[in-house]
């Protein structure tokens, strides 16, 4: 590593278990960011700033003038521009020693297990139940982690997937009622809710890639700002789930209770 790199990373090679080593291997991995919205795109910047050395970025659209109050990768004048151009710019400015590769595609059955396979780790800041069941099981075949976060009103929650561990489906083998999801532009979220649940997500795929802390799979966390309560809820492998398996497309079959909305794919970002 050279200078510029030794001073630039100074504070977090300085931290045991990351050294000049594990610095270098920060520089060798490759994360994709699928969203680039409230969760996604803190998570990229911290992920930029550590020193990640190639992330890609998947999201169709454009920023909203509704998107200023919680997705601060963004300002009024990118109102209009497509968010994966104003985040690789953004990202660009912060570190241009990192490689970002943006796209303004929708993940899908199409192309999402080709993408998956060329990172490291993949990172689901997504809005949608079909392509969080669809990045579960293309991520779990391919033997790559996924990160997941959501966010909603007053609450947020990240996990971990990976195999062997148990999988999204083993946890939630159903989507909610539509009701219990409302659309992204529809949702009430508080706005530094996102960066506490971003910032919790960056920290896991760090830890991921730099071989740090507990297992960390099997582990639900929990977020309520109006507490500031973190809940840790444990689960494991669910009997009979085939972790998406059965078909390619990863159908989705809406259950029909009515509660709180506490799924991760009742996002909104």
């Amino acid at each position: 590593m050279d200078t510029a790199g030794l001073l630039r990373y100074q504070r977090q090679i300085a931290l045991p278990g990351v050294g000049v080593r594990g610095q270098e291997r920060l520089r060798a991995a490759a994360v994709l960011v699928a969203g680039a919205g409230a969760l996604g795109g803190p998570a990229a910047l911290y992920l930029a700033a550590a020193g990640v050395g190639r992330i890609g970025l998947y999201d169709p659209d454009r920023v909203a003038v509704s998107n200023l109050q919680r997705q601060i990768l963004y300002g009024t004048a990118d109102v209009g521009r497509l968010k994966v151009e104003a985040a690789r710019e953004r990202l660009a400015a912060l570190n241009p020693d990192v490689r970002v590769e943006a796209e303004a595609v929708r993940l899908e059955a199409a192309n999402a297990a080709a993408l998956a396979a060329a990172y490291d780790l993949v990172l689901d800041a997504t809005d949608d139940f079909p392509t969080r069941y669809l990045l579960n099981d293309v991520c779990y075949a391919a033997g790559k982690p996924l990160v997941q976060g959501a966010v909603g009103g007053y609450w947020g929650q990240a996990a971990v997937y990976a195999s062997p561990g148990p999988c999204y489906r083993c946890l939630y083998p159903e989507a909610p009622p539509a009701a219990a999801a409302p659309a992204c532009d529809g949702g009430a979220v508080l706005g530094p809710v996102p960066a506490v649940v971003s910032g919790l997500m960056a920290t896991l795929a760090l830890n991921r890639l730099l071989g740090l802390g507990a297992p960390d799979t099997g582990r639900l966390w929990w977020f309520d700002a109006r507490s500031l309560e973190w809940t840790g809820l444990a689960f494991g492998r669910r009997a009979g789930c085939d972790h998406g398996r059965s078909s390619a497309v990863a159908p989705v079959r809406a259950s029909a209770r009515e509660e709180e909305p506490r799924w991760p794919g009742a996002a909104f970002s």
